[in-house]
């Protein structure tokens, strides 16, 4: 009982704290609501829903199931997850934060996975995609190409790395009784895919539309915590509450050898990733490998503001978030470890058959163009494409609600 009233009054004082602030900085609040708003619907929102849209086709057309048995051999001994977690893990690669999260949950709901291999399974499924880690952060924020190889072998590379760990989580979890296969068996697969198409009894024209619905409504929650977490971030760094916590911080990173200068960027990057990769390539004072190993332990640890949309997600089914947040930590310091790791028999290999690291990259084939390109077309028309979806959800709800009056 003393513990729950701690727990109001900490929450209360929070809220009220944040109240006042965004009375007192109007003007900063309204500048990070916007730079929240432009990443939501520039860059999240045209990069997400297709993902998100075709993963309910596939699900409803038992592709998924049919995935999932031919990955059963692989993924039950090495993770200790159903197959449906090798397509939730490459959906989760491909599409970024917090696709895994979002398709777990959905598993979870129809009861192809059990509670605590959900929890696994969310543990090592979200993670940045390509075009945030190769566009926004290594060119956007370093003007460095090369890099983004470095932060995306960490980063996928660690995501294994807590699998492979969290396999040990919940030694209790009895799994369920499945048939055992001598080798991977395609005609099981596809009868499999079948039943589970026989069982979906809507049309295809209302599977699509629930599927463009249900990928929306998510959307619009993303954004609206991307939002929020831009403005908090913001309004911690004018309350100096950031400057505040950071001297905690310069303690370890002086620890290691690591320039002060990157304690605020730090900071930041526990609440926004975005920001966090931002500050980071500005510091002072600080290397290029020591802006990466900071810049990887951000990008893994996802901030508070992917964690928060991850357990609003997670709220709809009986999955813990604790589980996902001390796998955030561990892949943290494994991503900063192989950043470490590889920096010299990797990235200045690199550097050397290339070109100077300061030296701003030539977009061509063999210095991950295609990606960049992909990244400025997807900010370039990602406002129209976003529009133009709201207005198809606006129609299709419309259409839906009219429907359930008749």
């Amino acid at each position: 009982m003393f513990k729950s009233k701690i727990k109001s009054l900490t929450l209360a004082a929070f809220i009220t704290t944040i109240a006042g602030a965004l009375i007192t900085f109007p003007q900063e609040s309204f500048e990070a609501s916007i730079r929240g708003l432009n990443m939501w619907w520039e860059i999240v929102f045209p990069s997400l829903l297709p993902f998100f849209i075709i993963s309910e086709m596939l699900i409803g057309f038992g592709v998924v199931k049919f995935i999932g048995v031919l990955l059963e051999p692989m993924m039950r001994p090495l993770f200790r997850v159903p197959g449906i977690g090798g397509f939730v893990l490459a959906m989760g690669m491909a599409s970024g934060f917090p696709s895994g999260a979002r398709f777990t949950a959905r598993m979870r709901q129809e009861n192809q996975i059990s509670r605590i291999e959900a929890e696994r399974l969310v543990s090592f499924t979200n993670s940045s995609n390509p075009l945030f880690i190769f566009g926004a952060v290594s060119v956007g924020f370093f003007h460095n190409s090369n890099l983004g190889i470095i932060l995306a072998i960490s980063h996928y590379v660690s995501n294994i790395c807590v699998g492979l760990i969290m396999r040990f989580y919940g030694k209790e979890d009895v799994p369920k009784k499945t048939v055992k296969y001598k080798s991977i068996s395609i005609k099981h697969a596809l009868r499999q895919m079948h039943i589970t198409r026989l069982q979906e009894k809507r049309p295809l024209g209302k599977l699509l539309g629930d599927a463009v619905i249900s990928s929306i409504h998510s959307l619009l929650l993303i954004g609206g915590f991307i939002i929020l977490f831009s403005v908090i971030n913001k309004l911690l760094y004018h309350m100096n509450i950031t400057d505040l916590l950071a001297k905690g911080v310069e303690f370890l990173l002086s620890f290691i050898g690591f320039p002060e200068t990157l304690s605020t960027p730090y900071i930041a990057g526990l609440f926004e990733i975005t920001l966090g990769s931002q500050m980071t390539s500005g510091a002072a004072n600080a290397s290029l490998m020591q802006q990466a190993v900071i810049t990887s332990f951000i990008l893994a640890f996802s901030g508070f503001s992917v964690q928060a949309q991850v357990a609003s997600i997670l709220a709809e089914t009986d999955i813990r978030f604790f589980p996902f947040f001390a796998g955030r930590i561990l892949q943290g310091f494994i991503a900063a470890f192989i950043t470490f790791l590889v920096w010299k028999p990797v990235y200045e290999r690199l550097s050397y058959m290339s070109k100077p690291t300061n030296a701003h990259p030539v977009f061509g084939i063999n210095d991950g163009g295609f990606t960049i390109s992909i990244y400025h077309i997807v900010v370039q028309w990602g406002p129209l494409f976003t529009i133009l979806c709201l207005i198809l959800y606006i129609f299709i709800s419309s259409a839906k609600m009219n429907q359930q009056k008749k």
